[in-house]
Formats: structure tokens, sequence, C-alpha cells
């Protein structure tokens, strides 16, 4: 019994480090997906609809008497 159970762990060890983490190769296609993402981000909260929303609601918060 003592074996059997050696040998699972020693198996489940191996499978873990073989799935330990990312490749480098996984890391840039996230980074790549994280840029792309922040450039979509980017133009449309600098697009002239959402811009103006946004100027709008930071007077209004501003204006706001409390």
């Amino acid at each position: 019994m003592w074996v059997r159970l050696r040998a699972w762990a020693r198996g489940a060890r191996a499978r873990t480090r073989r799935d330990a983490g990312m490749v480098t190769s996984e890391y840039a296609m996230g980074i790549v997906a994280a840029v792309a993402f922040a450039v979509v981000l980017y133009k449309v909260v600098t697009s002239g609809t959402v811009s103006a929303e946004l100027q709008g609601i930071v007077k209004r918060a501003l204006d706001a008497g409390v």
C-alpha cells in the first residue's frame, strides 16, 4: 500500500511540475491582448461623445453643493 501511495505522490508532483506556469509565448500573447484592449479603451474614452459625457459627469459632480 505504501509503495502505491509513494508512486501516486511522485506522479502528482510530476504533473504539477509540468503545468507549473505559463511559457514565454503565453506571456507574449497576454501582453499583446492587454495592449490591444488598452488601445481600444483609450479610443473609446477619448472619442467625442464619451469624452463630453465624462466631462459633464465631472462638472455636475463638482457643481453639486454638499
